[in-house]
């Protein structure tokens, strides 16, 4: 009976030392946890490439990579911007350490709404004081900050260097997505343009796909001389679509980035898109390595892109006048 109970006792030592091993062992292996970036985009995954790789670029630049040291949580609204507040709300789910909120202004105010303590680094086309997104610009306050790159606010000065490409116009078509958060302030910017020229247009609205074969379709019938496409992800989103149809009709154009311009566009005036989303990248580095967003200033840009493609525009048969070309920061031949 005794030695039957001595070898119970050894067996349950033994065993309990085996286990507490087996604990230190995983306690000593075990690797922390890799932080998540939830990535928030109205854009399509498609069409991105590009500026996805900016951002990856930015967070290099940081000391992250993604698989390595960080982890990303990819969520895209592809131009269906009503989608991006449950967007928001998977990636909460998540437990993400900070959203990069891209792809439109919709992304950051959704991503704002959401939460007022995950911090959110977000690219806006719009005042972001004005917005309710920070404070100030130079003291975010909060939990948010990023890149305000002008786009919506631009709209007037392309129009004036479309007027410059075909000053004897008689109509200028604008499109414009009513969807687009900063929607209002383009229309309003664009009317005083126009009315500060004293150029006649005609403004039509897509949200949809199409929306915008119909809008060039009534473009045709108006005989429009010359368009504005307004900054807009969706939009860029059927940057292909957009040129196309340009060319198709024959309507000289005007877009916002310079990818439109490459795509066989006629112009773009506007900042440079991967510039932006490598900046976002640095800002969210930043913020996985502890700095808050109330710290970390906006950040506007102080380059603008004018780009012109010179064989589009002799197939439309325009002279780009040499004042025009002068100004551009690139001629594509």
């Amino acid at each position: 009976m005794l030695d039957t109970t001595r070898r119970e006792f050894i067996a349950l030592i033994g065993g309990g030392c085996l286990l507490l091993a087996v604990k230190v062992k995983r306690a000593w292996g075990q690797q922390p946890a890799m932080p998540v970036v939830g990535f928030l985009s109205g854009r399509s995954p498609s069409e991105s490439a590009y500026a996805l790789a900016a951002f990856h670029q930015g967070l290099k630049q940081g000391g992250y990579v993604e698989g390595q040291n960080v982890a990303i949580e990819y969520r895209w609204a592809e131009g269906q911007y009503d989608r991006l507040p449950a967007l928001v709300v998977d990636l909460l789910r998540h437990q993400v350490s900070v959203i990069a909120a891209t792809g439109g202004i919709g992304s950051a105010l959704a991503a704002k709404q959401a939460t007022a303590t995950i911090p959110i680094v977000f690219t806006s086309s719009d005042d972001p004081v004005k917005l309710g997104l920070v404070a100030s610009l130079n003291r975010p306050g909060g939990n948010a900050t990023g890149i305000n790159f002008f786009i919506s606010q631009m709209e007037g000065k392309r129009l004036g260097l479309l007027h410059e490409l075909v000053p004897k116009s008689a109509l200028i078509g604008v499109l414009l997505n009513p969807t687009n958060a900063p929607f209002e302030s383009q229309l309003k910017d664009v009317e005083e343009a126009a009315r500060a020229l004293g150029r006649e247009i005609h403004i039509l609205q897509a949200s949809k796909t199409q929306d915008i074969h119909v809008a060039f379709k009534a473009f045709v019938q108006m005989r429009v001389q010359g368009l504005l496409v307004g900054g807009d992800p969706f939009f860029n989103g059927r940057r292909e679509q957009l040129v196309t149809l340009a060319d198709h009709y024959a309507i000289p154009a005007i877009y916002e980035l310079r990818e439109y311009v490459t795509a066989g566009g006629l112009m773009s005036y506007g900042t440079s898109l991967p510039d932006t989303y490598r900046q976002i990248g640095i800002y969210t580095a930043r913020v996985l390595k502890g700095e808050h967003p109330s710290d970390l200033p906006v950040v506007q840009p102080t380059k603008f892109e004018f780009v012109i493609n010179l064989s589009t525009a002799k197939v439309l048969g325009l002279e780009v006048p040499p004042t025009l070309s002068a100004r551009a920061d690139e001629v594509i031949e």
